[in-house]
């Protein structure tokens, strides 16, 4: 997977994850050192600088708010794709925006907490 979308994005490629350690285990570390690939230097635990959080906290809120909520994992499943696919672009691009600002707060904050 990384290879693939590695090499889509060209030369000036940079992964970033989250430093979870089943992403810090020796076996991604080589393969992402095999395939060239430059991680990013990221601190830990921090959500407020990783948008995807956000997205996930977004599908979340909107599972949460259905009615009738998912009995079961067929419909839990339907409901992910339904509001994963519902979530609105605008949505989506405020997020990408807001990053600088998140950015800044979080180097201000010394990687503390953060108004976001």
């Amino acid at each position: 997977m990384y290879v693939c979308f590695g090499a889509s994005m060209g030369a000036e490629f940079l992964f970033m994850d989250d430093n979870a350690r089943p992403h810090r285990a020796n076996i991604v570390d080589e393969c992402l050192q095999s395939e060239d690939i430059t991680r990013m230097d990221w601190p830990a635990y921090l959500p407020d600088l990783n948008p995807i959080e956000h997205v996930w906290d977004m599908l979340g809120r909107r599972i949460a708010a259905r009615q009738p909520p998912p009995t079961c994992l067929p419909e839990l499943r339907r409901a992910l794709l339904d509001e994963w696919c519902n979530i609105p672009q605008d949505q989506i691009d405020n997020l990408i925006l807001s990053m600088p600002r998140r950015c800044k707060a979080c180097i201000a904050s010394s990687g503390r907490h953060t108004p976001y």
